[in-house]
């Protein structure tokens, strides 16, 4: 059995006090304990965890006791290990554990204050990742979760803690043939990798913050500033590769880096690239594979095009080790087939699900590409609108607003966040500079003042939301090269905006 001293000292006052009669008082929080099952796997199984993938105890290396986690990822599988634990509403608790292996994650979802992670680069050497939560106001139970990463070797985990009051366990009425039996361990359920859309306020795209830039990183050269993968700032939270390209195949696609990108560069590999996601990834960042744009000319219109589509950006994924897909389909899509092959991509392990479409494709949820995201909200992570090349446009109020302006950014979003996406899933796109668009630029400021309008009904123009949405996504960007060429003014200008939303 494992004993941390601290444990150990007071088992041996609790001894004490029963021989002698006394009564010891000892401060701090009575209601603070490790609430976990089987934190320390000394049970000699996995019990209590739900784990994906190959995963087992060992008996070598430990942190203490006999036993501790190995967990090997392999393909698209991170080697996930959660469990669902019981606690009580707007209390704080502290999670941690000790790991050993590269890339390796500590995280917690569904908190109702947001979801945490922290995690190590790791080596040889066991180390101790610990974060801090307090639980919303109607949370009743949280998952935390430990995994490694894609490509990544064996990692192993022990002594995990979550220390603070347990809650009562959730449990649904039965009609029972038998007499039942009550435990003393909360029950466990089977949870996949991602815990269902139904029951918390975000999309399940793993470790991305509440509030998120997405950016387009350029795969050919057109005098925006070239630039390698792993150069991108980590003030983008996502980077959608642009672009896949169309095969022979009906909806299949494909992907190489352009020979002029890296003539810019003087060489960049494919390997280069890969290992360059690789980096990406393990700064918190997202890397998706954007299909479309202006020249794309994909199609998904059939049931075969569809297995096409999803079985060719399943094997890029599983090649290069991208997080998704971005659609930006400029010239039409079928959303009964797109939907079909996108949950094919998701239950792959294609976790980040983005869209940009064009303003007149949001203007009606009756549009095939509404259509398209309304069919796959559940696994749909954010639809960035293209705010620009469009001309003018009716709002939600039926008002016609012309682009370049705040009002012209928060009365299209509000077609969005009123006809059935949630506000976590509405993102606005604008070009990096004058450059990067025929039309349609404005300042990053104003996209700032647009998200603040959205967000907490403050610095809006003549259009006002009859409600604020405090949980709107973000931005997005063509291109993150143009941004670059500007000196990145677009991004630290909205990156410092998205730290004052709520």
């Amino acid at each position: 059995m494992k004993v941390k001293p601290k444990h150990a000292f007071l088992a041996l006052l609790s001894s004490l006090a029963v021989c002698l009669g006394v009564t010891f008082a000892v401060s701090g929080s009575a209601s603070a304990a490790n609430i976990l099952t089987n934190p320390g796997f000394e049970l000699g199984t996995t019990s209590g965890w739900t784990c994906t993938g190959a995963s087992s105890v060992v008996t070598t290396p430990v942190h203490s006791g006999s036993s501790a986690l190995s967990a090997t990822p392999a393909g698209q599988d991170n080697a996930r290990c959660s469990q669902s634990v019981p606690v009580k509403a707007n209390t704080a608790y502290t999670l941690s554990a000790w790991v050993q292996g590269s890339y390796t994650y500590l995280g917690v979802t569904g908190t109702g204050t947001g979801d945490k992670n922290t995690w190590t680069p790791g080596g040889g050497s066991w180390s101790q990742l610990s974060l801090s939560f307090t639980t919303g106001a109607s949370t009743t139970s949280v998952e935390i979760y430990l995994h490694g990463w894609y490509g990544q070797p064996a990692y192993f985990a022990d002594d995990v803690n979550l220390d603070g009051p347990g809650g009562s366990p959730t449990t649904t009425p039965t009609t029972p043939t038998t007499p039942t039996t009550t435990t003393s361990n909360p029950p466990t359920t089977t949870t996949t990798s991602n815990p269902p859309t139904t029951t918390t306020s975000t999309p399940p795209t793993g470790n991305l913050p509440k509030h998120v830039i997405t950016g387009y990183w350029q795969n050919f050269y057109n005098g925006a500033k070239a630039l390698k993968l792993a150069d991108v700032p980590t003030k983008y939270n996502i980077i959608a590769v642009s672009f896949a390209d169309a095969t022979t195949t009906p909806g299949a696609v494909t992907f190489t880096l352009d020979s002029g990108l890296s003539s810019q560069l003087g060489g960049y590999t494919d390997a280069q690239f890969k290992a360059d996601i690789k980096t990406a990834q393990a700064r918190g960042q997202k890397v998706i594979l954007s299909v479309g744009g202006e020249k794309g000319t994909i199609r998904v219109d059939s049931s075969a095009a569809a297995t096409n589509f999803s079985n060719s950006m399943k094997s890029l994924i599983a090649n290069y080790g991208f997080d998704g897909v971005d659609i930006d389909l400029e010239n039409g899509v079928n959303a009964t087939y797109m939907a079909q092959a996108l949950r094919s991509i998701h239950a792959a392990g294609g976790t980040v699900i983005t869209m940009a479409p064009q303003t007149i494709d949001m203007q009606s949820p009756a549009a095939e590409y509404f259509k398209l995201a309304l069919n796959v909200k559940d696994i749909l992570t954010i639809v960035n609108m293209q705010y620009y090349n469009s001309g003018s446009m009716l709002g939600c109020d039926q008002k016609v607003y012309s682009q370049g302006t705040v009002d012209f950014l928060t009365a299209l979003a509000c077609i969005q966040l009123q006809s059935g996406l949630r506000a976590d899933q509405v993102g606005l796109g604008l070009p990096a500079s004058g450059s990067a668009a025929g039309g349609g630029y404005q300042a990053p400021g104003n996209t700032v003042n647009a998200l603040n309008c959205l967000a907490k009904g403050t610095n809006c123009g003549s259009f006002k939301p009859s409600t604020t949405y405090p949980a709107i996504r973000g931005a997005m960007t063509w291109s993150i090269n143009w941004d670059a060429s500007q000196g990145y003014a677009w991004s630290n200008t909205v990156s410092a905006g998205l730290a004052g939303l709520p």
